[in-house]
């Protein structure tokens, strides 16, 4: 057997280990079902203000689960990582599966993909569902975007679950560790925006404009955001992204590939952290 092979083998142990705890312990199925009752209430109820009641159009329905994601699968994720690593020295076993032929970075490695593996399940499973129970009011069109927005949910799942393992590694004890993944999902999903909208009041518009549409790849719920509302012609002028954000950066595989960099990078200072 090759030394990659025994890498691999490795890592898919640590990481089948942590999916199946997960599978074992009804997290999984809990969180599918959040979904699937929160996508399924949105898409039918989202319009009883106005006076409606039903579902209306795909467009309306992303837009309308594209906040309940931006809140709910942050926090899932950060609450699902942050004590992956700092948890294990808590209890004593870090030391224990260090000294078995495995290197910190396999560990690292398989513990994420395990962790990874449960929430992307968890979320096409509960989302997936709702889009068959709405199959028949969906066209194709419907079904691209639809499908878009469920690849996306993942991939901002996996950026913030990154940015929890990055924590558990830097963090001394699972409190302060608890503490900082709180701070990260305030300052992501509440402030970030707040902060940058008192920038534009101050400067009166003059300052940071230009900058603006950069600013917002800083933070992954927005670039989530943009993905998808931008894609939906309807909804995105509704939003009046049109004017905030430009065309070229609005390209949906660019801000895929920017999830991913919000994916890989906190891993990446979280390896280099480790090793050391």
């Amino acid at each position: 057997m090759s030394v990659l092979q025994l890498q691999r083998r490795q890592v898919a142990t640590i990481a089948g280990k942590e999916f199946w705890d997960r599978i074992r312990s009804l997290w999984v199925l809990a969180i599918a079902l959040v979904f699937t009752v929160f996508a399924l209430v949105i898409a039918y109820f989202g319009g009883a203000q106005q006076g409606l009641v039903g579902f209306r159009s795909m467009e309306f329905t992303i837009a309308s689960l594209v906040s309940l994601v931006i809140y709910l699968i942050p926090l899932i994720a950060l609450v699902l990582g942050f004590d992956a690593i700092v948890g294990e020295r808590e209890r004593g076993s870090l030391d224990l599966l260090l000294s078995m032929p495995i290197t910190r970075f396999e560990l690292l490695l398989g513990k994420y993909l395990g962790l990874a593996a449960a929430l992307a399940f968890s979320t096409v499973a509960g989302f997936g569902l709702v889009a068959v129970v709405l199959a028949s009011h969906l066209n194709l069109s419907g079904l691209a975007h639809y499908g878009l927005f469920m690849a996306s949910s993942v991939l901002l799942g996996l950026a913030f679950l990154s940015l929890a393992v990055s924590v558990s590694v830097f963090a001394s004890d699972r409190t302060r560790a608890s503490g900082l993944a709180i701070a990260l999902w305030f300052f992501f999903v509440l402030m970030f925006d707040l902060i940058l909208l008192g920038v534009l009041v101050v400067g009166g518009g003059n300052t940071g404009g230009e900058w603006f549409a950069y600013l917002l790849l800083l933070n992954p719920a927005d670039v989530f955001r943009v993905l998808n509302i931008a894609s939906l012609d309807e909804v995105g002028a509704l939003y009046g992204l049109a004017t905030v954000f430009p065309r070229e950066l609005a390209n949906p595989w660019l801000l895929c590939a920017v999830l991913l960099a919000w994916s890989v990078l906190p891993l990446s200072l979280a390896a280099w952290r480790f090793r050391r």
